[in-house]
């Protein structure tokens, strides 16, 4: 849960019990969130996926709009965030050889009032989810994660990014 600037939990109340938190006096400004997810599979379920040959379609297609449609629902599925009007997301999704696997990038963008981190990685979650859903007949054994936040802007907190001192 968020911190105040005292230090306490923004989420819960006095008595423990959770709320959601009044945006109503912060100003509106630009806010943006990067996510990314991965995959891990087998390289023939990796080489399946990008031949276009799965049983259920287009696995990355698929998934793009899936994470899409899912930070768009945020406020839907996690029970104190607030319903957003999301200027932009996108998701992209890349072949990891190395994993083997995918990586899934995802960017939600807004002006107003709260962050978009959890809209970045719901939709990077979702999208994580669909490419498993889309690719369990072929390999039951793929693993998914992390699932992170990469980097954040805007807001009276400013800029964050992963990795940075």
């Amino acid at each position: 849960m968020a911190k105040s600037d005292t230090g306490k939990l923004t989420h819960l109340g006095a008595d423990g019990a959770a709320n959601m938190v009044d945006v109503g006096a912060k100003d509106d400004t630009v806010r943006e969130a990067v996510a990314e997810g991965f995959v891990t599979m087998t390289r023939e379920t990796l080489d399946t996926i990008l031949a276009g040959n799965a049983k259920k379609g287009d696995v990355i297609s698929a998934a793009r709009i899936a994470g899409i449609m899912a930070a768009k629902k945020t406020h839907e599925l996690v029970p104190l965030c607030h319903p957003l009007l999301l200027t932009k997301v996108s998701v992209e999704i890349e072949a990891q050889p190395e994993l083997p696997g995918l990586r899934v990038e995802a960017l939600a963008r807004l002006s107003g009032k709260t962050g978009v981190e959890m809209e970045a990685l719901t939709a990077a979650s979702v999208a994580c989810l669909t490419i498993y859903d889309m690719a369990k007949a072929i390999d039951k054994g793929m693993e998914i994660g992390p699932i992170r936040l990469l980097s954040k802007t805007g807001g009276k907190s400013g800029t964050w990014t992963r990795g940075a001192p």
